[in-house]
C-alpha cells in the first residue's frame, strides 16, 4: 500500500514539474515512482515467501 501511496505520489509530482517546467520535480516525481516499483516487488516477494511458508 505505502509503494500505490509513492508511486500516486511521484506522478502528481511528475505532472506538477511538467506543468510548471521545473525539472527538479519532473526528476524527483520519476525517483518516486522508481521507488515505488522497488517497494512493490519486495512487497510481492515477501508475500510469496510467507506462501511458501505456510
Amino acid at each position: 500500500m505505502k509503494a500505490t501511496a509513492k508511486n500516486i505520489e511521484g506522478k502528481a509530482q511528475e505532472a506538477m514539474g511538467e506543468i510548471t517546467g521545473n525539472p527538479e520535480d519532473k526528476a524527483e516525481g520519476k525517483a518516486k515512482q522508481t521507488e515505488a516499483k522497488v517497494r512493490h516487488s519486495v512487497e510481492n516477494v515477501k508475500e510469496e515467501v510467507k506462501k511458501k511458508i505456510d
